[in-house]
């Protein structure tokens, strides 16, 4: 019983991500990796959610800043591929 409900809970955590935006997924992505590793290091170091919180966070920043990077390559992709439209 337990495995199942813990099918559906993925399932439907899963399916809220399918309406975000992309900067929204990564943050959410990085969010999630970070607490996870923060929850993993704080359980070794004796305080699992101290570390679950600043793996959160952590996880977030690189997230955010993973989607500025990736906006930033879209943004000069776009403009060279607009250059090289009208120099034709």
């Amino acid at each position: 019983m337990k495995s199942i409900f813990a099918v559906l809970i993925c399932a439907v955590t899963l399916a809220g991500c399918a309406e975000m935006t992309p900067g929204q997924q990564r943050a959410a992505g990085g969010t999630a990796v970070g607490a996870a590793g923060g929850a993993v290091i704080g359980a070794l170091a004796g305080n699992a959610a101290l570390g679950t919180a600043i793996g959160a966070g952590a996880g977030l920043v690189g997230g955010l800043l993973y989607n500025h990077v990736k906006q930033n390559e879209q943004s000069a992709y776009q403009q060279g591929y607009s250059a090289g439209q009208q120099s034709r």
